[in-house]
């Protein structure tokens, strides 16, 4: 029984953490874009549900699963203030996207990356404040251009209503946004 007992200790997983999805646990519909006023909402009302601090005369159990949902209330919010980070938890429940996935991009937009990278490069070279605020600029173009498509997909999404085939188009947004996202934090 000691062994038993030492194995639920350091082995817990709570119930809480393997059933809910995000979306459960803030009680929000599933969406590729969430209502941040309703999520901010929720966020201070599970912070004050499930702060560890309210919880420090409970047992070692208790203090400890509570400090889990905690921790598991962060990383759900922090997912859902970023657009692209819950669009990726979307496609990932969807089975449609895997955490290291090597997502082969289209031949012509690996090319407009290429000629963007090398400007940017010359521009850092010769350091052109200028340039580099054009390209700046550029990005921004670029990340308006590959949205249009998905945006209606993005903004309308319907769980069970919202095609495969439109989730992969928004897949491939999210990846060639990812792309541009590191090129533009090598510009800061």
């Amino acid at each position: 029984m000691k062994n038993l007992n030492w194995a639920h200790k350091n082995f817990h997983i709570s119930y809480f953490h393997i059933i809910m999805t995000y979306f459960e646990l803030f009680e929000l519909p599933i969406r590729l874009k969430v209502d941040k006023a309703a999520l901010t909402k929720k966020y201070f009302e599970l912070q004050k549900k499930y702060h560890p601090d309210f919880f420090s005369n409970a047992s070692e159990e208790e203090q400890a699963d509570v400090l889990e949902k905690s921790s598991l209330v962060n990383k759900a919010y922090k997912t859902f203030e970023n657009a692209d980070e819950t669009i990726k938890y979307v496609l990932m429940q969807k089975g449609l996207l895997e955490e290291e996935e090597k997502y082969q991009l289209p031949p012509d937009f690996l090319m407009e990356m290429l000629e963007l990278n090398e400007g940017i490069s010359d521009a850092k070279i010769e350091d052109d404040a200028e340039k580099i605020s054009d390209f700046k600029n550029q990005i921004a173009s670029i990340t308006n251009e590959i949205y249009e498509p998905v945006e209606q997909i993005v903004e309308g999404y319907k769980e069970g209503a919202t095609t495969e085939k439109e989730l992969l188009q928004v897949k491939e947004y999210y990846y060639k946004q990812k792309y541009l996202n590191r090129i533009l934090a090598g510009l800061h």
